[in-house]
């Protein structure tokens, strides 16, 4: 629906923050609303390293998700920069979600989310997350005892982010909370990040996926765009072409073995999922070209971080 269509003072927008310790499924929830990848998804502590923003847009509102990172205790100073980026997050928002697990115990993780949350003067949420892989007794009890042992929430929704089951309720709760708006990206925007950290976000997810033995932390990319960049084929749709120049930097060079795989292979899996699914996203044909670097200890560097933008708050 066109935004000139809308009846005057119809329409509701505004900014959700989602928070939580590592993987109780943030970046799938906030995928799962916005009804299309922005955020890229593994089984493994801190991947989302930034404040990553999906936008959900139908005919009465606009949510715009920020998905951070886990909240954990930091171990490097990448770790203390990526808490400060999910802490900054809750400022000057409508609503938090904060997500906790209905398979898992509440824990110091899901108390630290929920205090950051009650510091602010804004509505939360308690999402209790993951309901395809826990009982209803599970579920049951997370909801009774939230309030004694993380406080009062707004609003206390169960869901899972996997299957869609109560992202409607969600939602609905959502809605009701934002305020008059306006439309704040065109229809059809799903997230206001550039194409180059979508193309380095997705080749980071497939190499986690692929070089299973390597920590998140290990491996950081990013891309460029270079037009200037040679496929190697005579192509009469060059111009068509968005060709990325694709660096992987790791800590060691045992971690650069591992990232190459033998004969290339492991880089080559992992860059062919990444390059098809930016395809898809992007709507049109993609060339990377990969170097991999050895920075030794670049999670722990001030300048390091600074250079990849993890920069202080």
């Amino acid at each position: 629906m066109n935004e000139s269509n809308r009846e005057p003072g119809a329409f509701r927008s505004g900014f959700v923050t989602v928070v939580g310790r590592p993987n109780v499924g943030k970046s799938t929830l906030v995928n799962r609303l916005v009804g299309q990848k922005v955020s890229i998804v593994s089984d493994r502590p801190q991947t989302t390293r930034s404040a990553i923003r999906g936008v959900r847009t139908t005919d009465g509102s606009q949510i715009v998700f920020v998905d951070t990172p886990g909240l954990h205790r930091p171990r490097t100073l990448l770790g203390e920069r990526t808490n400060q980026r999910a802490r900054g997050a809750l400022d000057e928002v409508d609503a938090i979600c904060v997500v906790v697990e209905a398979n898992a115990s509440y824990g110091p993780g899901d108390r630290f989310a929920a205090d950051l949350a009650h510091a602010v003067d804004t509505p939360s949420i308690l999402v209790v997350n993951k309901l395809d892989v826990a009982g209803t007794d599970a579920v049951l009890e997370h909801l009774a005892s939230a309030a004694a042992v993380l406080g009062e929430f707004d609003a206390y929704v169960p869901c899972s982010a996997l299957t869609g089951e109560g992202v409607d309720a969600l939602v609905g709760e959502l809605e009701a909370r934002l305020p008059e708006g306006p439309q704040y990206f065109p229809d059809g925007v799903v997230t206001d990040q550039p194409e180059t950290f979508l193309a380095a976000e997705l080749v980071r997810e497939k190499l986690l996926r692929v070089a299973r033995e390597e920590l998140p932390h290990s491996i950081a990319v990013t891309v460029e765009i270079d037009e200037d960049l040679d496929d190697g084929r005579p192509d009469p749709q060059a111009d068509d072409l968005l060709r990325l120049l694709v660096t992987i930097r790791v800590e060691r060079e045992s971690q650069k073995g591992i990232v190459i795989g033998k004969g290339g292979a492991t880089l080559k899996e992992a860059l062919t999922h990444a390059r098809r699914e930016l395809e898809a996203l992007l709507g049109t044909r993609v060339f990377m070209q990969t170097k991999v670097k050895v920075e030794r200890d670049w999670q722990r560097r001030p300048q390091s971080l600074d250079r990849l933008g993890f920069t202080e708050r």
